[in-house]
């Protein structure tokens, strides 16, 4: 079961996460990277997607709908994010505008519904945690979305330079239902600058997970079960694009590790 993607500079569609892969039920995960002028044409099949732009300018269609000059942020840090949801059984196409970057975000579905685009307006935008833990969280497609997706919820995270996120760690692994979600997640990182890096930790109560991952600029995590705090090098901001799913519900509640759930009430 591999959980971790080390970054690959691929033009064109590369998949990261496959469809119908070991690890994961409901989630798959790819990337579009495009020069200015190209072309690429996918099928969403028996999944729900949200196209995030994360660097440059494109044209997206999908279902008789056309959405131009879409994006335009040079990098994950350069403001919020422009995404377009594209419902299952629906083709789509992205057309680079300017070289593009595109995260393909997949999740199972059923229910096709009508595709819709998140501008950057309308991102709702949360500073989580305090001391060494703050950090600011982006909802693209969370309560905003209800009625308009059927699993899915999607967003980006940016850790200050030597700070903590998914922290106190938590998790949302079913363990506790129906007090804990049981969602599985990918993440897919980003660092500012490229050279940076931050430190991915993975664990279990039982110890059957006990894991760290040096993450770095393009590289990808999936999540299907545990504990997974992320730490940003210091001098480094690290970003990562997350996005969950489960067989049921939205509603993202997760369960913090009873051993550091105290640090909510530090001062």
């Amino acid at each position: 079961m591999k959980r971790y993607f080390k970054a690959k500079e691929v033009n064109g569609y590369q998949e990261i996460f496959q469809e119908e892969g070991p690890l994961l039920k409901y989630l798959a995960f790819g990337k579009v990277s495009l020069n200015q002028g190209q072309v690429y044409t996918g099928e969403s099949e028996g999944f729900e997607i949200a196209l995030v732009l994360i660097k440059g300018t494109a044209t997206v269609s999908s279902d008789g709908n056309t959405w131009q000059g879409l994006g335009g942020r040079s990098s994950v840090f350069d403001g919020k994010a422009t995404t377009v949801y594209v419902p299952c059984q629906s083709e789509y196409v992205i057309q680079a505008e300017t070289d593009v970057e595109v995260a393909v975000c997949k999740v199972k579905a059923e229910q096709k519904l009508s595709p819709f685009v998140v501008r950057p307006e309308e991102v709702l935008v949360h500073q989580r945690g305090k001391a060494d833990w703050k950090r600011e969280v982006h909802d693209i497609i969370a309560d905003n979305a209800n009625g308009r997706v059927q699993r899915m919820i999607l967003g980006e995270t940016f850790n200050h330079p030597g700070n903590w996120s998914s922290y106190p760690p938590h998790k949302h692994d079913g363990e506790h239902y129906p007090e804990e979600p049981n969602f599985e997640e990918i993440y897919y990182y980003q660092a500012n600058p490229e050279q940076g890096f931050g430190v991915q930790l993975h664990y279990t109560k039982d110890g059957s997970i006990d894991d760290a991952y040096m993450v770095r600029h393009g590289d990808s995590f999936a999540i299907d079960k545990g504990y997974h705090p992320v730490s940003a090098a210091g001098g480094y901001q690290v970003y990562y694009l997350w996005f969950m799913a489960g067989e049921i519900g939205r509603n993202l509640k997760p369960y913090d590790d009873p051993d550091h759930k105290w640090l909510h009430s530090a001062n």
